[in-house]
């Protein structure tokens, strides 16, 4: 079997051993559900203390303003259902972006069959909308912006703050998908006026299944699962225990020494693009070189389509993608792509690479030499290339 190079960390990310680690005990020893009273139960429930610390560390955030959820769909649907229906006597207008994760879109989208109105920000072609913009949205109704921290697929990050400030100035919530900037970025959510935040343990190197939602201390929101008094009496149902405390480990590996990390990321990255360009003629580098994730790298071959890449790419033994995973099975070209000006045809042959402290630049050379055939063979092959 071929030496596997995973350049997917986008998707899911490998778990770490210490996670892991914390994780075991609460599966065969320490399975109490931590709702009971008795001994073997509180050690569930100290568990869930520490994760819950942890999480709230990471943010700047109080233990009483963190959710676990199960993941980061989830937190997304909660956040904006939330507020919406909490909220809908004051207004039922809510501000997004064009290029939000489809767990915002297709909830957005929901909200309308109860009257919402949802307006959508465009972007420029680097990915950003414009505050400006923003500003001009706002109406007496509007009750709640909800834009992501970081684009889970061109790698471009908002101006977090300054749509914190201008959602403050208005007295509207601020809800932010962070789900691939934690880990990523340093996050405090005071500094940046956020109101509610989503986030996932997968993108971290923690379980699949599990993620948690900030919700600022005083804000109005309802419930979406009843039953029981999990999670302060707001999301009912036995917490999985074991993915709880993944988290908290997971956030804590992760949001330690972020500098150093994404020095080495940033570093690795803009080689990778600037080989590619250098060797493949006809790239198009997605989003904004500075204003990205430093792990992230999203280009178009022109002529070509991606799910060939993909398929040629696997057959080397290299994970990557063309866009989010949770729309891997759609025909259709990525909604961001189009959103930021590019044509069909182009949106196409898109490559999704995103990178982890554990790749090397021996990998990185490997697979650039890897992907220069490729391109250059299905080009041969193309109808489009002329």
């Amino acid at each position: 079997m071929k030496k596997i190079i995973y350049l997917d960390n986008a998707a899911t990310t490998e778990i770490h051993p210490d996670v892991l680690n914390e994780m075991l005990p609460f599966f065969k020893k320490m399975y109490g559900n931590p709702s009971s009273i008795y001994s073997l139960a509180k050690s569930s429930k100290r568990g869930i203390n520490l994760a819950r610390e942890r999480v709230a560390k990471a943010l700047n955030a109080s233990t009483k303003e963190i959710y676990f959820t199960s993941g980061g769909t989830e937190s997304d649907n909660w956040a904006i259902k939330g507020i919406a229906f909490a909220n809908e006597k004051k207004g039922k207008h809510i501000i997004t972006s064009c290029i939000e994760h489809h767990a915002v879109l297709h909830t957005c989208e929901y909200l309308t069959k109860y009257g919402f109105e949802i307006t959508y920000l465009p972007v420029s072609e680097k990915g950003i909308i414009d505050v400006k913009e923003l500003e001009r949205a706002i109406r007496k109704d509007t009750t709640l912006v909800s834009i992501m921290f970081a684009n889970n697929e061109i790698g471009t990050i908002q101006p977090i703050k300054e749509i914190g400030e201008i959602a403050k100035k208005n007295n509207i919530y601020f809800h932010t998908d962070a789900v691939q900037a934690i880990g990523n970025v340093s996050i405090d959510v005071e500094k940046l006026n956020i109101d509610l935040l989503s986030l996932s343990a997968h993108k971290i190197n923690g379980p699949k299944g599990i993620g948690a939602l900030y919700i600022r201390e005083g804000v109005n929101i309802s419930s979406m699962i009843h039953g029981g008094m999990q999670e302060f009496g707001r999301r009912a149902g036995t917490e999985n225990v074991a993915g709880i405390i993944g988290l908290g480990k997971a956030i804590e590996l992760s949001t330690n020494d972020i500098t150093r990390k994404t020095g080495y990321l940033k570093e690795l990255r803009d080689y990778t693009i600037d080989e590619i360009v250098k060797r493949i003629p006809d790239t198009i580098v997605n989003g904004d070189r500075v204003k990205r994730l430093a792990n992230n790298i999203n280009i178009c071959f022109k002529y070509i389509e991606g799910e060939s890449i993909l398929l040629m790419l696997d057959h080397e033994g290299i994970c990557a993608s063309s866009g989010s995973a949770c729309t891997s099975g759609s025909l259709e070209p990525s909604h961001v792509l189009l959103a930021i000006g590019l044509p069909h045809e182009i949106a196409h042959g898109s490559l999704r690479l995103t990178l982890s402290k554990n790749n090397s630049k021996e990998e990185i050379d490997y697979v650039i030499e890897r992907l220069t055939a490729i391109v250059k063979n299905l080009r041969e092959l193309s109808p489009l290339n002329k």
